[in-house]
């Protein structure tokens, strides 16, 4: 090892003992606005009126300080990356959920916004873990820049003090965004421990690099045929009906399972899981034919699961 490669060790570890500091990873907060832009996409296509979210402040702490300012008032998803060997949080406060419930209940916010300091109940907290799951999708997409890692949510806690993910004396960096729709909001915040984010100090450090906006119409038109001519798989269901494990474990060949669906019931089309027409059965040269009704909602799909059948 030479002398520079020494001396440069020696700064690493000396910044590592120090820990990260904010003003030295430009890219850190490049990635939260990503964030920021991500929820707010996917949040679209559920949702019936426009929802803003905005990355407030980025700050250093203690991963107890932090949690015990949300107690009781916030629900908190954690999350795991394997590839950094570590866990975060994301966390929504209490206005943030009720602010959800009626964008994605179709509220006109005509009616004031709720004030109860009550728990949240069954369909608040099962809305809230369908935001941490597609808050997986976001983290990776917008982490890419930096890292090539997945987020798996892995469970959600009311108690903070149960979001454990380390020693609660664990410096973290805390990325906290407001949601803005109907006339009111809440917040949302994103908890990474530093250790996490250590070995990734070097690409945070850059700065990005001025996009080009030119476009070359050659190349996006065979990137458009060459999309076009993906092939992809599509399903025809004609019914979906849950069962018991027990009576699943008991199916014997040759016996016959009643459907309630008859030749006027509706066929979903999906690919890839993604339900994407409603049908009508028919029949054409003796083959089974299907002739698209309308588009699936994704909003209502997103209702439907949400609510107790």
């Amino acid at each position: 090892m030479n002398a520079a490669q020494k001396h440069s060790d020696i700064r690493d570890m000396l910044l590592d003992a120090a820990g990260l500091s904010l003003d030295r990873l430009p890219m850190l907060h490049v990635v939260f606005d990503r964030l920021a832009t991500a929820c707010a996409d996917g949040l679209r296509h559920v949702a019936s009126s426009q929802a803003y979210y905005s990355l407030s402040s980025v700050e250093n702490g203690r991963i107890g300080d932090v949690l015990e300012m949300y107690e009781g008032t916030a629900v908190a998803g954690i999350f795991h990356a394997p590839s950094w060997d570590s866990q975060l949080i994301v966390g929504f406060d209490r206005d943030f959920v009720f602010t959800m419930m009626e964008v994605l209940f179709g509220s006109d916010g005509s009616e004031p916004p709720v004030e109860d300091e009550r728990n949240f109940s069954n369909i608040e907290i099962r809305v809230a873990q369908l935001l941490f799951e597609q808050m997986s999708k976001a983290l990776r997409a917008s982490f890419s820049l930096v890292s090539d890692t997945t987020f798996q949510f892995e469970r959600q806690e009311t108690r903070m003090d149960f979001a454990v993910i380390g020693r609660s004396n664990n410096m973290a960096i805390t990325a906290k965004f407001l949601l803005q729709a109907l006339n009111r909001g809440g917040e949302m915040f994103v908890i990474i421990p530093q250790s996490a984010l250590t070995p990734l100090r070097q690409v945070l450090s850059r700065t990005t690099p001025a996009e080009s906006t030119g476009r070359d119409p050659k190349w996006a038109q065979q990137i458009r045929g060459e999309v076009n001519r993906t092939s992809v798989k599509v399903r025809a269901i004609l019914e979906e009906r849950p069962l018991p494990l027990g009576d699943v474990a008991n199916f014997k060949v040759g016996q016959v399972l009643k459907l309630q669906a008859t030749p006027r019931s509706r066929v979903k089309l999906e690919s890839a899981e993604q339900p994407l027409f409603w049908c009508n059965l028919g029949q054409s040269e003796g083959s089974y034919v299907l002739r698209i009704d309308e588009q699936i909602d994704p909003a209502q799909e997103f209702i439907n699961d949400i609510l107790p059948r």
